[in-house]
């Protein structure tokens, strides 16, 4: 929270100055109102509340989630063309959540299956902290199991019904594992990383594959695309590629840059939203609770 009260103005200033306006050409701020921490979305807000005051211009909130599935209508140029049609499926995954999305519309997005328990990236991120790897555990497993063989070690998957998901047991499955083997050898992490980490990757990726394979074929739905944080993972990215060739799937991956938490993503919702007229009134407060009402 401190990081983002030091950085805001500046990183604001920054932005303007780099699209080559005035404040006082903007005609609408967009934010985010959530989900996500309580204590950053708070100076977000303030921030965007003050400053669209001071400029007599409206607000648009934009919910978090859905910004990282619009991250695939960005457009850098106007040749851009790649983006999904209408009627879609969005795996989305991040460090806080794990969901599988029929996109109707910018502003009419259906939740098929979300996770019970933990999310993808959390697991991930509990999973390299047990190794000893540190925090984000995402980029530093991904590494990893670049050089490692997915298929060395097995770890229990979840027989959840429907389209939702579970990480919790495989989270507890890798933790006994690891006890066990380090009580073996001290040393074993350090010995198997590489293999351990592609193990933990390609069964995350099945999890996640199977669902997204059942969603497709109860929708019909052939265009898929990914989006969040754990879309930037090489497993993940080589599974939908995959999936392409084996089923047919018209698949959707973002660029690496708007893979992360991203103004760019906010950006074209709040588009999309002044286009409507929807804004927000100066007092809508932010929630931290996973939704896409």
């Amino acid at each position: 929270m401190r990081r983002h009260i030091q950085n805001v103005v500046p990183v604001v200033d920054q932005a303007i100055k780099k699209a080559g306006i005035t404040k006082e050409q903007l005609t609408a701020v967009a934010f985010t109102r959530g989900p996500g921490l309580m204590g950053s979305l708070l100076v977000g807000i303030s921030f965007a509340k003050g400053f669209a005051r001071s400029l007599g211009i409206p607000l648009i909130d934009v919910n978090h989630l859905q910004g990282h599935v619009m991250a695939h209508f960005i457009k850098e140029s106007e040749d851009d063309t790649n983006q999904p049609p209408l009627p879609f499926l969005c795996l989305l995954v991040s460090g806080g959540n794990s969901q599988i999305v029929k996109v109707n519309a910018y502003n009419d997005m259906e939740v098929l299956g979300q996770t019970i328990d933990d999310a993808a990236g959390e697991a991930i991120d509990k999973c390299s902290k047990v190794m000893g790897l540190g925090y984000p555990g995402g980029p530093i497993i991904d590494k990893l199991a670049r050089q490692g063989n997915p298929k060395a070690y097995q770890f229990a998957e979840p027989h959840i019904p429907g389209l939702d998901y579970s990480f919790s047991g495989l989270k507890t499955s890798f933790l006994y594992n690891m006890r066990k083997w380090i009580e073996e050898d001290p040393d074993f992490i350090e010995h198997h990383k590489e293999d351990i980490a592609a193990s933990l990757e390609w069964t995350i990726v099945d999890i996640l594959m199977k669902k997204l394979r059942l969603a497709v074929k109860q929708t019909g739905i052939k265009h898929v695309a990914v989006a969040g944080g754990v879309s930037a993972n090489n497993g993940l990215r080589n599974a939908f590629y995959d999936h392409a060739k084996r089923y047919g799937w018209t698949i959707y991956i973002p660029k690496f840059s708007y893979t992360t938490d991203n103004a760019a993503m906010i950006g074209i919702v709040g588009y999309y939203k002044y286009l409507d007229g929807e804004t927000c009134p100066i007092d809508a407060p932010a929630f931290s609770k996973v939704t896409f009402k």
